[in-house]
């Protein structure tokens, strides 16, 4: 019988209620910035800022990248980090069964210091948090979750990934980790292919029935 050892949990979109917020604030920058590429702001969910950047502000808008940074920078200052529904009861309930939780995020540590601030329990939450600045690859690459398990010591067959973005669940996939989509950030029928269940908030799931699910697969 296989034993689920470790939760992975990407951030935006999974931990917090943020990916609307977040569309409001890129939206406004891609029209800004590229006007010839409408719904710009849902093609970059799950980038980390320097593949942002790289992407879509290079040659005469490198020039640009600090000012989008402090907007960015007081936008996340100010931003409301409320809790996907049921997730402190599910971190818990799965700490109970002795499973290790990690948030793996391509956030950077500035960011991290604005949640921090915002929300001073958050890092009790967790056993690891993991963020841009610890991995070589962002996602899709498999890198970051690989490293997640290691980071417990564990095998990514022990492992179950939380993500919302495309590039996070074929992150999660290509890691060879039991992947869980949340419909916060796209729709059940557009993540049905790159996860192996989908769920809309936490307050429907606890260790026993995502332990269940896990071992079917």
């Amino acid at each position: 019988m296989k034993e689920l050892k470790a939760a992975l949990f990407d951030l935006d979109g999974v931990v917090f209620d943020t990916e609307p917020q977040y569309t409001v604030f890129w939206g406004s920058q891609c029209r800004l910035y590229h006007p010839e590429r409408p719904g710009l702001e849902h093609e970059i969910k799950g980038s980390t800022l320097d593949q942002i950047y790289d992407k879509w502000w290079n040659g005469e808008l490198v020039k640009e990248r600090p000012v989008v940074t402090q907007r960015l920078n007081e936008f996340e200052a100010q931003m409301d980090y409320s809790y996907i529904s049921g997730l402190e009861n599910f971190i818990a309930d799965l700490h109970r069964n002795g499973v290790k939780t990690a948030v793996v995020t391509s956030s950077n540590l500035p960011k991290m210091e604005s949640v921090y601030k915002a929300r001073p329990d958050f890092k009790q939450l967790f056993d690891e948090i993991l963020t841009s600045e610890d991995f070589a690859e962002s996602k899709p690459s498999p890198d970051c979750y690989l490293r997640g398990a290691a980071r417990f010591g564990v095998k990514p067959e022990e492992c179950v990934v939380l993500e919302d973005s495309f590039n996070g669940l074929k992150s999660g996939r290509a890691a060879g980790m039991f992947v869980v989509g949340l419909t916060t950030t796209n729709k059940e029928e557009d993540i049905k292919s790159l996860s192996d269940i989908q769920i809309a908030h936490y307050q429907n799931i606890n260790y026993n029935k995502l332990k269940r699910l896990w071992q079917d697969i």
